[in-house]
């Protein structure tokens, strides 16, 4: 098993939990009939708003617990904080297909500013592994659902 600086159980454990939304309600849309593949769709769309919204959060603590006030990067950082939620809110009022775009980019931008060198040094050791692994899996439950709604 890796240190504690660079994996953290706990995390790690929480972040895994919260995939199942994901891979369970991507897996009964695929799968079910079309009564449960609407409420596991709609179910689907506010887990993933509400988790890119939280992804905002973790940015918004950082901001406040390691930047200074005023600085470049608390000011970047605490917009970069309420980026998310200003995107999974309005994307939940689009058409299916906008709404699993837009919140799949929400997570693959967000992803991308954590993995900047300014993010990653202020970000514990293990958040970045963590995070890639989280977004993958996030991204390919989004695509699965798109591809199954181009397919019909």
């Amino acid at each position: 098993m890796l240190s504690g600086k660079k994996f953290a159980t706990l995390p790690w454990l929480l972040g895994i939990a919260g995939l199942i939304p994901f891979v369970g309600l991507a897996t009964v849309i695929l799968l079910s009939v079309p009564g449960w593949q609407a409420v596991a769709f709609q179910a689907f769309l506010y887990y993933s708003a509400v988790i890119l919204s939280f992804l905002g959060g973790v940015h918004w603590g950082v901001a406040m617990s390691i930047d200074h006030e005023g600085s470049h990067h608390f000011t970047s950082r605490m917009v970069v904080a309420m980026a998310p939620s200003l995107l999974a809110w309005p994307a939940l009022m689009l058409s299916p297909r906008f709404a699993l775009l837009a919140l799949m980019t929400g997570f693959l931008l967000i992803r991308l500013y954590e993995a900047q060198s300014d993010s990653v040094e202020r970000l514990p050791p293990w958040y970045t592994s963590l995070r890639t692994l989280l977004t993958v899996v996030v991204v390919i439950s989004h695509l699965s659902i798109l591809a199954l709604l181009t397919l019909t």
